[in-house]
């Protein structure tokens, strides 16, 4: 018992060593270290990588990919095929991939280096951004659940709420500041359209989910995984499911995210071009849980997600399963909440590699 809360309290101090240098896991990249500390190291359950056996692959393939024809579809029958298409794909993984999605690819270029420049910056100018205060209108950090998880993960994230209050451009970093306001809006239309597609997917009228404010909040996570010098001892990110309605994530083409199925891990391939959707409902659409292995590559890995939620901001909608969905075989199997108390307790909670919607579910 005594050797065990000593080790609790040097992974703590070991914790707050790390936390007040204010670099992040970048900061011991550039270090030079060449052995993972402690505070990374996760469990072999947490790292097992599970792939289904060749028999299975063929029904199991991989998250389908959604062509949307660049927002404007040329008849009845394009836009129902999309739209089934959708429904199978939230269905059967709460995944999919979207082309010709009306966001231009110099745009989603520049998202992405506007990450990478504010990651590579100098350290000195970084660490003004630095804080575990998520009320601030832009914050830098690693790992926001640093204190709370059983092991940390490699990546370092920059996050503000864009939507429906914008930050001021004077409260943004230089580096990325004109890019994080243009794609925003972008991604803020770009949602709007999902939400339409998804309504209809759903059987509702197409802004019935634009019209209980799913797509009022926007909080942009921008997330940086420098290379790993051990990447079989940790994660880039641990098992989880979002806590958003919708989430759009902008990836770069260095492989690591992964979606859990049938109690397998499936990689996503990147796709040029492409972006990934990921959402939430009353269990008719899934929620998937999802990771990023660690980094093996020798350059680091960015992604841009893009979670619509207004988060602990104030919102005072209450949000539960859609009533018109609801009937005696498909009881509500969520209470109702607000978005704030739903983000509370995942801030609380963690990534602990459990479903945030546990604690709802009635």
């Amino acid at each position: 018992m005594e050797t065990t809360k000593i080790a609790a309290l040097d992974r703590i101090s070991e914790l707050k060593a790390f936390d007040k240098r204010k670099a992040g896991v970048k900061g011991l990249v550039d270090a030079g270290i060449t052995q993972l500390p402690r505070i990374f190291h996760d469990s072999p359950s947490n790292l097992a990588n599970p792939k289904p056996p060749s028999s299975d692959l063929l029904h199991l393939t991989t998250i389908p990919t959604i062509d949307l024809e660049g927002r404007v579809f040329k008849d009845e029958s394009k836009l129902k095929n999309t739209v089934d298409g959708i429904r199978d794909a939230a269905e059967k993984w709460g995944f999919f991939q979207v082309v010709n999605h009306g966001v231009s690819l110099d745009l989603l270029e520049r998202m992405k280096d506007g990450v990478r420049r504010f990651n590579e910056q100098a350290p000195e100018v970084k660490k003004q951004f630095y804080s575990r205060d998520f009320r601030r209108e832009f914050v830098y950090t690693s790992n926001f659940d640093l204190y709370t998880s059983s092991a940390a993960s490699w990546r370092d994230t920059f996050s503000c709420y864009m939507a429906p209050n914008p930050p001021k451009p004077h409260d943004l970093p230089a580096f990325c500041r004109d890019v994080m306001l243009e794609y925003s809006k972008q991604a803020l239309c770009l949602g709007e359209f999902l939400f339409e597609l998804l309504s209809e997917a759903l059987g509702l009228n197409p802004n019935h989910l634009k019209e209980i404010d799913c797509s009022k909040g926007l909080r942009m996570l921008c997330h940086y995984y420098p290379p790993c010098p051990e990447p079989d001892l940790t994660l880039g990110a641990s098992k989880h499911s979002d806590s958003s309605f919708l989430t759009v994530l902008l990836p770069d083409q260095i492989e690591g995210l992964q979606v859990l199925r049938e109690g397998y891990w499936f990689d996503v391939p990147p796709v040029p071009g492409a972006l990934i959707i990921n959402l939430i409902t009353n269990d008719k659409f899934i929620s998937s849980e999802h990771r990023v292995l660690a980094n093996r590559a020798t350059k680091a890995r960015v992604s841009v997600a893009c979670f619509f939620t207004t988060g602990i901001r104030s919102n005072p909608r209450i949000y539960g399963p859609i009533r018109e969905l609801v009937s005696e075989d498909n009881p509500p199997k969520y209470r109702e909440i607000t978005v704030k108390e739903f983000a509370l307790h995942r801030s609380a909670k963690g990534l602990d590699g459990t479903s945030d919607l546990l604690h709802f579910k009635i």
